[in-house]
């Protein structure tokens, strides 16, 4: 009963039903409370809905129950980071990686959680907000290059003041009254600032520095001054690297269309060399080597790109892109490894930086495929005959509940034996669960729609569910295929009898009405009375009996109002 629950509770998590999956994983546990396995699904799904806080509880009783179960910390870790426990989530990772070394799932969430911890830790430079602009090369290239503040760069005591910031960009307080360095911040700051004496407002000396008077007090920078030429030339080479490198992707798209794979990975290979901060050459090159059947080479670059992305803040379904693609890999290779779990793991990871329609559809794909080789491996029909033989003891001992486990299991071993869905379908009857009874039963026709026990079970059920009419309809399918089984005859005698009764009159107050309540909440009667033909059928009965009876002559509508007068709606007198 509890793998019954978590097989839905797993379907409605691949359909994203994220809250039906939590009510078959808890009504799971309540029948397997010590299944680590199903608060580690429930853990899933509850982080899949941003509930972190019950995501870490279900979590941690995974662990409790399972401590040497890597995909237990892999949770914990998880719902951590949903936290932004990001050191706490470090250290569930690392424990995982202690259990299992080669996990690639534990690995990408340590990375993850680190990349993410470093994230939220403030900045060397936390003490001034401008701190970052100060620092390094780039801040003397912006200076050089602003026609206003190249010419400060001639004086200084403007020098000595950038020299000072640089080191301890919290000084900076100290000069915002001097103009020149508000001219300076709003330069490194990409923004306009207007101040009283700006650069354009002053009259710059054209004398050489060594002709003007330096004070005494004042020493000139050690460092050589920059050299703005240099620093446009070094921009503009950048710049043309970088289209460079789109030539040479742009090169290998055109060859992958063409499949010449060889050719392709030359050009990715090449823009990479030109220009490193662009992941979609390493996505690009993984495509090709996933086209080659190279599954390791295609999941190195999808790593690469991954840990590249994060570096450089690239967006999110950049990154989702890769581990899309490496999941697409290891979907190859499970079918050699017979693992699809790696698989699994990464697409919900790809999941988790974006929700692309694709990706859920190969996670599902791989979901699917993991279940159909556990069924092979657990396929053995001679093991499902004995515990079939096993429910069949426990039914003649009215021991129902038992029963249904013994078949569930045989079911498991041999889901295409259509007499273990037969004897579920009466267990499932005997305990009054109907809905699940009707559904055996209508499998085990499916699978051999010559077995009149199937149709029996079918009939029984629509019988105790009060549905007359289609339980008739049932057992007098069943008799095409065995028109002397007569068990199927006692169901078509019982049926009239039910269905008579009520053309009869013969009904009480009470069966009348419940009846009637059924009967309205049938599809087919609704239809039935919606319909404008037998809306005016019905207005002819009452008045106009010799319209009536042209209308009986049409064996549709005669089936039509046998269905009505059966449900209670139309009382023939």
């Amino acid at each position: 009963m509890a793998d019954e629950a978590k097989a839905r509770g797993n379907a409605a998590f691949a359909a994203g039903d994220y809250s039906t999956a939590i009510r078959h994983f808890t009504e799971a546990i309540d029948l397997a409370p010590t299944n680590h396995v199903l608060y580690s699904n429930r853990s899933a799904a509850y982080a899949s809905l941003g509930q972190y806080s019950d995501a870490l509880s279900d979590a941690q009783k995974t662990v409790d129950l399972k401590p040497d179960w890597s995909k237990g910390y892999s949770r914990l870790g998880a719902a951590h980071s949903g936290l932004h426990h990001y050191d706490d989530a470090i250290n569930a990772y690392k424990k995982g990686l202690e259990i299992d070394p080669n996990n690639d799932a534990l690995k990408s969430g340590l990375a993850d959680a680190q990349a993410a911890a470093s994230r939220s830790r403030p900045p060397p430079s936390a003490s001034s907000p401008f701190g970052d602009i100060f620092s390094g090369p780039e801040m003397w290239t912006k200076l050089t290059a602003d026609p206003a503040t190249r010419a400060y760069l001639q004086q200084p005591d403007f020098l000595k003041m950038m020299q000072d910031l640089q080191k301890s960009p919290s000084n900076l307080n100290l000069y915002l009254k001097d103009q020149r360095v508000m001219q300076a911040l709003g330069v490194l700051l990409n923004v306009k600032l207007h101040t009283p004496n700006s650069a354009e407002d002053m009259e710059i000396s054209e004398a050489t520095p060594s002709e003007r008077k330096r004070p005494a007090e004042v020493e000139l920078p050690k460092e050589p001054e920059p050299e703005p030429m240099e620093a446009l030339e070094e921009g503009k080479e950048a710049r043309e690297r970088k289209a460079q490198a789109q030539k040479e992707k742009e090169a290998g798209n055109a060859a992958y269309k063409k499949k010449n794979f060889e050719t392709a990975i030359e050009h990715y290979t090449k823009a990479l060399e030109l220009d490193d901060e662009d992941i979609s050459f390493l996505t690009n090159r993984a495509a090709v080597y996933l086209e080659m059947g190279k599954y390791d080479e295609c999941i190195k670059d999808c790593d690469k790109a991954v840990e590249r992305g994060r570096e450089l803040r690239s967006d999110f379904k950049m990154i989702a892109r890769a581990l899309t693609r490496k999941g697409t890999a290891l979907v190859k290779m499970a079918k050699c490894s017979k693992d699809y779990e790696p698989a699994i793991e990464t697409f919900q990871k790809a999941l988790t930086e974006h929700r692309n329609p694709d990706t859920l559809k190969k996670l599902n794909d791989a979901e699917k495929a993991k279940k159909d080789l556990e069924q092979q491996e657990y396929f053995d029909p001679k093991l499902a005959d004995e515990e079939r033989e096993k429910g069949n003891e426990y039914f003649k001992e009215q021991k129902y509940p038992e029963a249904v486990r013994h078949y569930t299991e045989a079911l498991r071993r041999n889901p295409k034996d259509p007499r273990v869905y037969s004897n579920r379908a009466a267990c499932y009857t005997k305990l009054g669960a109907m809905p699940e009874g009707l559904k055996d039963a209508e499998k085990c026709i499916e699978l051999d729609p010559t077995f009149a026990k199937g149709y029996s079970r079918k009939g029984a059920i629509q019988f105790f569910m009060k549905e007359y009419d289609k339980a008739l309809e049932t057992y007098q399918e069943g008799l095409k295929h065995e028109p002397k089984n007569q068990e199927l005859l006692d169901g078509v005698r019982r049926c009239v009898e039910q269905i008579n009764k009520a053309s009869r009159g013969d009904l009480t107050p009470e069966e009348l009405k419940e009846r009637q309540a059924k009967g309205m909440q049938d599809p087919e009667i609704q239809n039935i009375l919606t319909d404008p033909v037998m809306r005016q059928v019905l207005v002819d009965f009452q008045e106009n009996p010799k319209a009536a009876q042209e209308h009986m002559k049409n064996p549709q509508v005669m089936n039509k109002i046998q269905k009505l007068v059966s449900a209670g709606i139309v009382q023939v007198r």
